[in-house]
């Protein structure tokens, strides 16, 4: 039986379209909910964002508009949806700091399993983080990578919490993450792998969320 190579390029050439295009209508439909704070059909956006992830941003690089628009979107939709659960979340809530928040002269022992044991010298954000954290009932982790995330997860069991960390890490890291807790995201001001800096109100402020 002759294949028709004409037929499946014509269905191959069809479904690339209807691809393209319903990115392209997950990326305005994310920029609207995103810019006016108005949430439209999050499901589907989020979806289609997280299945075509490496397409939506060579989109958004073929027309000019920063890549990273992908991950705030994934952002600021998750934590809308979640916000509600967040708040009402009981039990142990923690905060997820990365370890390149820590200062250059930092002297904090790292633990095998909780990360980074934070003596808040006031040299960084990260004591900041701490005090705020005391004063609303939140644990603060400060973790090395992700899998420090598993043990914390299996060993102490949260019920909610916080992430902070680079656009692309943090959207990534807030799809795992809410299929056991509810949680909420914030992005680094300054990113990288050394010498970052934290949004310190944005992350009180959600703290703040909590007891509400």
């Amino acid at each position: 039986m002759q294949i028709p190579y004409e037929i499946l390029g014509k269905v191959f050439i069809l479904l690339a379209i209807v691809i393209i295009v319903s990115i392209g209508v997950a990326l305005l439909l994310g920029a609207y909910s995103f810019r006016r704070k108005r949430i439209l059909f999050p499901n589907f956006v989020l979806f289609m964002l997280y299945l075509f992830y490496g397409p939506a941003k060579w989109i958004c690089r073929r027309f000019s508009i920063r890549d990273t628009i992908v991950d705030e979107i994934l952002i600021e939709l998750r934590n809308a949806l979640m916000l509600d659960k967040f708040r009402k979340a009981k039990g142990l809530k923690v905060v997820f700091l990365p370890q390149c928040l820590r200062h250059p002269e930092c002297k904090a022992r790292c633990d095998p399993i909780e990360g980074y044991q934070c003596k808040k010298c006031g040299k960084c954000d990260i004591g900041t983080v701490c005090k705020a954290a005391d004063e609303y009932g939140f644990r603060v982790f400060v973790i090395p990578g992700g899998s420090f995330v598993k043990k914390i997860l299996k060993v102490h069991r949260p019920q909610s919490c916080i992430g902070v960390a680079c656009h692309p890490e943090l959207s990534e890291s807030m799809q795992g993450v809410a299929a056991y807790m509810p949680v909420q995201g914030v992005c680094l001001l300054k990113d990288g792998c050394f010498n970052t800096e934290a949004d310190v109100e944005a992350i009180i402020r959600k703290m703040e969320e909590s007891c509400v």
